[in-house]
This record gives C-alpha cells, sequence and structure tokens, in this order.
C-alpha cells in the first residue's frame, strides 16, 4: 500500500508529513493564491484605466472580461461535444 506520509519541502528542508495534511495545506495555499491573484487583475484593470484617462486615451474596449471559470469551460465542451 501507499505510504500514509509525504516529504514536503519548506525553504531549504523536507519534512515528512501526513499526506491528508499535506493536501489540505496545498488546497489553503492554492485558494489563497487565486484570491491574492484575482485581487490583483481587479487592481491592474482600475490602473490601466486611469493610465488611459490621463493619456486622453479611450477606454480599452474588452478590457474588463473575466476569464470563465473551470465549471464555465466544461458546460462549453459539453455543448460543443454534442
Amino acid at each position: 500500500s501507499p505510504p500514509e506520509k509525504a516529504m514536503v519541502c519548506f525553504g531549504g528542508m523536507f519534512i515528512e508529513l501526513p499526506k491528508s495534511k499535506t493536501r489540505e495545506m496545498l488546497r489553503q495555499d492554492q485558494e489563497e493564491l487565486d484570491e491574492e491573484i484575482n485581487k490583483l487583475r481587479k487592481e491592474l484593470r482600475v490602473k490601466v484605466n486611469r493610465l488611459y484617462e490621463a493619456q486622453g486615451k479611450p477606454e480599452l474596449k474588452g478590457f474588463n472580461l473575466n476569464p470563465m471559470s473551470a465549471e464555465e469551460m466544461k458546460l462549453i465542451n459539453r455543448i460543443l461535444e454534442g
């Protein structure tokens, strides 16, 4: 049977942790990264619009679009496959 522990690298050290704990830590890290990415995307849109406004240029068309979620992509693929 597969081992119940996983080796995880923290900085320059490897630590052996239970797989369930490792999986939960990775899931939480990914959620935090996704939130930070979305926050930075929103801030970037505002900053780019301010820049264009300061330059006297019209607002970018389509720049405020949001990416489709994984669930939306699955539905689109299902529709396309027939």
